[in-house]
């Protein structure tokens, strides 16, 4: 499995009530979505859409993905963005493998710079399911709140299967 977040941006609504949907990161409104996909790229399933300011480890905090994979028996691939949210006891039972961070104190090795190449390339297919879903052109046009959104992703996400596996 791999997982990763993303922004799907829409349009500035007016208010106190639209402040939450501004990313900071990708600099205008939008709403954050998780979503799961197999190796080769095809969307499995869409978490419900949270305000665009919200990380990918908090989402996966509040969605419970850590539960939700170590109760199928699962693990995923992911980002760095995902660093820090499965935190077991023993490293060795990690359910979500992420990449290493270097700091300014802290160099990577070679080792884990070939890690990450490796972790990076495996992480393509997620990339090209993202593309695939935001192809749809009603997403450019997307004024509404997260609730509607993640219904209509979802309905998105069925569709944009048949549309690959034909």
């Amino acid at each position: 499995m791999l997982i990763d977040g993303t922004l799907i941006p829409t349009q500035r609504r007016t208010g106190a009530g639209n402040r939450p949907n501004y990313s900071g990161k990708h600099h205008r409104h939008g709403l954050h979505f998780l979503a799961l996909t197999d190796e080769r790229g095809k969307l499995i399933w869409i978490f419900a859409a949270r305000p665009g300011r919200t990380h990918d480890a908090t989402a996966a905090r509040h969605d419970k993905i850590v539960e939700h994979l170590k109760t199928a028996g699962l693990g995923a691939l992911a980002d760095l963005g995902f660093l820090g949210v499965d935190k077991p006891e023993n490293p060795d039972d990690l359910d979500i493998v992420t990449g290493f961070k270097a700091t300014r104190a802290r160099k990577l090795t070679p080792g884990q710079k070939q890690a990450n190449h490796v972790l990076a390339a495996g992480r393509v297919p997620v990339e090209h399911g993202f593309a695939n879903l935001k192809a749809w052109r009603v997403l450019t046009k997307l004024r509404t709140d997260p609730g509607r959104a993640t219904a209509l992703l979802r309905a998105l996400l069925v569709l944009t299967n048949f549309e690959v596996n034909r």
